[in-house]
């Protein structure tokens, strides 16, 4: 028998129609509403009710930025290039990169503006040119 947590169990509704886009009954499991959601997080990537990569971006971005302070305190303590470039790899490229074959493709141009920026925070600060994002997306998808 399998039994659903109603209070762990949500619904995401994808719906492009224009017409009667918000008439949407809700479901019922053991004469409890389940919770309809606008956006959720699975496997680590944000998943929104509209299929924009807005929240998943921005959270990339702000995760990487935390990041980037480490870069500076490493950059600071006069580590080398190449062990800056190791971290920068491991961290903050690691973030941006996580599964970017599934969703670099759809994000806007403002987007990916964005997570080019990063990029080229962790370039000053390394003073080292790094592969563009896109050059990755496209190095992943081959």
């Amino acid at each position: 028998i399998l039994l659903l947590n109603t209070n762990k169990t949500k619904e995401l509704i994808v719906d492009f129609r224009k017409k009667n886009s918000h008439i949407h009954s809700p479901i019922y499991i053991n004469r409890r509403m389940v919770e309809r959601i606008t956006s959720f997080k699975f496997l680590g990537i944000h998943l929104s009710e509209d299929l924009s990569w807005q929240i998943n971006t921005t959270s990339l971005i702000k995760k990487a930025h935390q990041h980037l302070f480490f870069l500076r305190l490493l950059r600071k303590n006069h580590l080398s290039s190449a062990i800056l470039i190791n971290f920068y790899r491991c961290t903050v490229e690691s973030i941006l990169t996580s599964c970017i074959s599934v969703w670099y493709g759809n994000c806007t141009i403002k987007e990916k503006k964005a997570l080019q920026r990063v990029v080229k925070t962790a370039q000053r600060i390394i003073g080292i040119p790094l592969p563009a994002i896109v050059d990755i997306q496209r190095k992943q998808c081959l």
